[in-house]
């Protein structure tokens, strides 16, 4: 047997072994409802669930996002992992060894996964290094500024600070552990100086691990010791392990706490400081974003832990209006968005050293709704004393509130800006009615979303309730119809193959397609009554016939064609001959259909 032959074997007991149910199960909360599992998507916001597990054929398939796949492709997903790295997650569940899956292919993927691993592995091993470091008796330095900023040693130890107290120290360590210089560069851990040295890239440092939420250490990020002209925290640069985009500073600590029970809101800092300041003072469902340039994959992040951000950055964000846009990308992935006013200048971790928990505690029951915010940034930037200034601050505040979602919240907030200017609601309202709303543009639809004509939506029916087993769809003859689509091809080859074979299966079309094309489209069917009941039945007649029908024009439009070309007088008989067999099978299939009346 081939490696491909034996991978693809393995596969299938990963699957027996991983019972989709029980897998998803760990991750979300499961209703069941007859034969199906029910559950809120893990994938986009929603409030009604419409997130489906088929036990019985193994796959899951959301009816809001279209979200398809087997047990790996949940757990790819879910945790935010390639393929490989999903297969061993099941497999160290399963207690089962992944076996290399084609000459070529497992050649690849084994030498990216050895070089991961040494990276990895490295990365660890440097972690310990500077941990070591920092209780070494040598670094004097960075013990005085953790104890000036009050951090306790075993928050220092449940963090895994470490201190990097030279340039030449890592390096020569790493070599001497068997590394080569090549590996130290490419973990981020070294760099080369200009005359071409290998170098600690955090030299000096306090050194703050970077911990993703499978547990590697991938990146470190360096505070300096000293004042200086280089910037005051530096990260590793983005390697095979870490983009600083797709992750959260103390989200394996976050995960952690989701085990443990729901967790009610995710609170998000900008530093790494603030974040270990909080989880020490208790509030330990909090995470860094490592700057305020927030992205999609840390919102995606974000919301597997919780539907709700606080965002909680220093005192003087409000001004930044630049990163107030960017917390649009929370709201754009479903996310409960509210922002924590802070005391002008001061951050989380100050709020907590001056005025302790139940201080920050007080700045959280403040937070508000991301538009309230906005409306208080563009207040503090204006002196309302002036009337000058006031008029610029009315501008700014009614083009805020023009973003509204509701009549209602408008109504709201153009009381309270009355209220601070001391022009009537009225004034406002007319000011504000003065500039039509800007229409919300309509969300970019993917194209396999569109409006299907109507002979695709016949053939996503047809073939729906053929895949799935109907019992008005058991006779129907797949290979006598051309499929436009070609994905409408690979599915029905797929089912004919399973009734020859002895089964069909709809879980292992994701062994061949993308869950995301057009078989999220079929299964998509699969919902409520859709393919249930005698309308259903009808329908699939109707779809049938229309399937019919539409093969015959084609084909009599192809032999028309052959007729213009045909040289002889036999070759036209013959094709006539052909076009007027096609019209009496279709009269006989439609009479037959309609119960035999004519």
């Amino acid at each position: 047997m081939n490696r491909s032959s034996a991978f693809e074997e393995f596969k299938q007991a990963l699957k027996e072994k991983n019972d989709i149910v029980e897998v998803i199960g760990s991750y979300i909360k499961l209703e069941r409802r007859g034969y199906q599992y029910w559950a809120c998507c893990p994938f986009h916001h929603e409030k009604t669930p419409s997130f489906a597990i088929n036990a019985a054929d193994k796959y899951y398939h959301c009816f809001g996002c279209h979200a398809s796949g087997d047990v790996i492709t949940f757990v790819k997903e879910y945790e935010n992992v390639d393929f490989m790295q999903a297969v061993q997650i099941l497999a160290a569940r399963a207690g089962l060894e992944v076996p290399a899956y084609d000459d070529r292919a497992a050649e690849e993927a084994a030498e990216k996964k050895k070089k991961r691993d040494r990276l990895s592995s490295l990365m660890r091993l440097t972690a310990r290094f500077y941990l070591k470091n920092l209780y070494s008796g040598r670094a004097e330095e960075h013990i005085s500024y953790l104890t000036k900023r009050g951090i306790q040693p075993s928050v220092m130890k449940k963090f895994g600070l470490g201190a990097s107290l030279d340039y030449g120290g890592l390096p020569a360590y790493l070599l001497a552990n068997g590394y080569t210089a090549e590996e130290c560069v490419e973990s981020g851990a070294c760099s080369r100086t200009e005359e071409g040295r290998l170098v600690d890239a955090e030299g000096g440092r306090l050194i703050i691990p970077i911990i993703n939420h499978l547990d590697e250490v991938v990146a470190f990020g360096g505070r300096v010791m000293r004042p200086t002209d280089r910037a005051k925290y530096k990260n590793t640069r983005e390697t095979m392990l870490f983009n600083k985009s797709k992750n959260l500073f103390n989200i394996n600590l976050v995960k952690k706490e989701k085990r443990a029970g729901a967790i009610p809101y995710l609170i998000m800092v900008e530093g790494y400081m603030d974040a270990i300041s909080l989880y020490q003072a208790g509030f330990h469902n909090v995470v860094a974003s490592m700057g305020t340039s927030l992205t999609k994959e840390q919102a995606r992040l974000a919301k597997r832990y919780s539907d709700t951000v606080l965002i909680s950055y220093d005192g003087d964000f409000a001004g930044q209006s630049a990163n107030l846009r960017g917390l649009d990308i929370l709201k754009e992935e479903g996310l409960k968005v509210r922002v924590v006013p802070m005391p002008e200048g001061m951050d989380p971790d100050d709020v907590v050293q001056k005025q302790g928990q139940e201080g920050y505690r007080k700045c959280l029951d403040a937070a508000m709704p991301l538009i309230d915010f906005r409306l208080l940034a563009v207040q503090r930037k204006y002196n309302l004393g002036d009337p000058y200034e006031k008029r610029d601050y009315v501008r700014e505040a009614l083009a805020v509130i023009r973003d509204a979602e509701s009549a209602a919240e408008r109504e709201e907030l153009l009381l309270r800006v009355a209220q601070i200017s001391g022009f009537s609601r009225q004034a406002l309202e007319r000011d504000l009615e003065q500039k039509p709303m800007p229409e919300r543009p309509a969300p970019e639809q993917p194209q396999r979303r569109e409006t299907a004509d109507g002979g695709k939506r016949a053939a996503r029916f047809i073939l729906a309730a053929c895949l799935l087993g109907k019992p008005y769809a058991a006779d129907c003859d797949l290979g006598r119809y051309e499929f436009a689509d070609p994905e409408h091809r690979v599915i029905a080859a797929y089912i004919m193959k399973g009734r020859r074979e002895g089964g069909v299966h709809a879980g292992g079309l994701f062994e061949i397609m993308d869950p995301d094309g057009e078989l999220a489209e079929v299964l998509n069917l699969d919902y409520g009554d859709n393919l249930e009941g005698p309308q259903a039945e009808r329908y699939f007649a109707d779809c049938v016939a229309l399937l019919d029908s539409k093969t015959l024009s084609e084909r009599k439009a192809a032999e028309l064609e052959r007729y213009a070309l045909a040289q002889t007088d036999e070759e036209r008989a013959e094709i006539l001959k052909r076009i007027d067999e096609y019209t009496k099978k279709y009269a006989k299939k439609m009479k037959k259909q309609s119960g035999g009346k004519s």
